[in-house]
């Protein structure tokens, strides 16, 4: 694969994930318990419902909602304390674009996640 193409879509990526970037967590201030219906520019096919009462289902949509949610989604929909909660385990099932961007605004996540996840 041709590096120029990888590294431009990898820019890409980092610019989207960058523009829908808080300025703080703890602007993140979504529900922390109940279901969570997401709309289609979210999620267009598929299963929209997701209990945050259910570690499996909070973490498929705070997945979701990171990649493909806009500022204001993030801010509605996710929690701050649920977010860093869940970052060690997240930060793996995340594009490590998306990763990337959010570990370099916000390096306290990094400090939720056991030693052994911060390098991964």
């Amino acid at each position: 694969m041709d590096e120029t193409i990888t590294t431009t879509r990898a820019e890409v990526l980092r610019d989207r994930y960058r523009s829908t970037l808080p300025e703080r967590l703890q602007e993140l201030a979504g529900p922390v318990e109940g279901d969570v219906d997401l709309p289609l520019h979210i999620v267009w096919s598929g299963r929209t419902s997701y209990s945050l009462d259910r570690p499996k289902s909070r973490m498929t949509l705070y997945r979701t909602v990171l990649a493909e949610g806009q500022s204001a989604d993030l801010v509605a929909l996710l929690n701050h304390r649920l977010l860093a909660d869940q970052w060690p385990a997240l930060r793996r099932l995340i594009s490590p674009y998306l990763r990337e961007v959010w570990e370099d605004a916000f390096p306290e996540l990094l400090r939720t996640a056991p030693a052994d996840t911060a390098a991964a």
